[in-house]
């Protein structure tokens, strides 16, 4: 199975490595095609280009990963984070809850970062997933 985060900096690269030739095309175009008209001043197009709209497209480009990068992660987390929300309100009884948490541990598909996370080792304090982690934290509280 592939790593994801060697798919997304392949993806990453792939994306720059686009935009870096469109402009470099795009500017020995015109810079050419200025030259081949006669105009004195065609080697305006150089700097121009290479010095100023690459790097601003190269910038544009790295803000863009960055904000693709940041956004699966908030996603990932959103179920696990509202049947949390919901049980802490008290709209879940105790056994909803671990039901539901079950469920959406079993539908989460194995390529999820999430649910290796969930499947780890257990933790220094003898519990691993979420689910028996909440689990721990019920009994805990109902032997109060």
């Amino acid at each position: 199975m592939a790593d994801p985060a060697v798919t997304i900096e392949a993806d990453d690269d792939s994306l720059l490595g686009a935009v870096v030739g469109g402009v470099t095309a795009v500017t020995l175009a015109v810079a050419f095609g200025l030259m081949f008209l006669g105009v004195p001043w065609f080697w305006v197009a150089f700097p121009v280009g290479f010095g100023g709209v690459l790097p601003m497209a190269m910038g544009l480009v790295k803000l863009y990963e960055r904000r693709q990068a940041s956004a699966p992660a908030e996603q990932v987390d959103d179920p696990l984070a509202t049947l949390r929300e919901r049980y802490a309100r008290g709209e879940l009884s105790d056994a909803e809850f671990e039901r539901q948490v079950e469920r959406l541990l079993e539908t989460e598909s194995p390529d999820e970062r999430t649910a290796e996370r969930l499947q780890e080792s257990p933790s220094e304090n003898g519990v691993g997933t979420d689910s028996e982690r909440v689990s721990e934290s019920v009994r805990e509280r109902d032997s109060e």
